[in-house]
């Protein structure tokens, strides 16, 4: 499937499953290395990135969702370039300068708290988020910076994973 996932809540609840849970509850972060490799142009199989997610902490098996350097270590278990960078004054510049991005961070909703990954690319001056809310249907304009979408959604504990395409 060569086609950007916007709304992981979307894709059926028996399609996908990601350890004893739906793809549309825990997937985000296989989801993320999709949109990414989509992004990049390279050939995806949605089954075999579960596969490889599932098994990376053989006894979790997703059902918590990924491991924060998860997406990082499949990438360069593959030969891309990575670079993971948690200091946000240098997410910009590093989103910038990266074929794509994966974006990791918690979030918090009055007595509500969870984590999510989410695709991002520098296009045309502006950042642009894929799989970032449960309501999207689209791209998702994050704005000229990445740390301003952070702080103006009051999300924090940010992680944000450089790619490079393979030389």
């Amino acid at each position: 499937m060569n086609q950007l996932i916007y709304n992981q809540k979307k894709i059926p609840k028996s399609k996908w499953r990601y350890g004893f849970r739906s793809s549309a509850a825990t997937g985000c972060g296989w989801i993320a290395v999709h949109n990414a490799l989509v992004l990049m142009g390279y050939q995806v199989y949605p089954e075999r990135l579960i596969r490889y997610f599932t098994w990376q902490l053989p006894f979790i098996h997703g059902n918590f969702g990924t491991i924060i350097p998860g997406p990082a270590l499949y990438f360069r278990k593959r030969g891309f370039g990575v670079k993971m960078e948690v200091r946000k004054k240098k997410f910009d510049e590093l989103g910038k300068n990266s074929d794509a991005c994966i974006l990791f961070y918690y979030w918090r909703n009055k007595w509500r708290f969870g984590a999510h990954f989410t695709t991002v690319q520098y296009q045309d001056s502006k950042f642009v988020g894929y799989n970032t809310y449960s309501n999207s249907t689209g791209p998702d304009v994050y704005g000229e910076s990445v740390v301003g979408f952070l702080k103006k959604r009051k999300y924090f504990g940010a992680v944000l994973i450089g790619i490079r395409k393979l030389s």
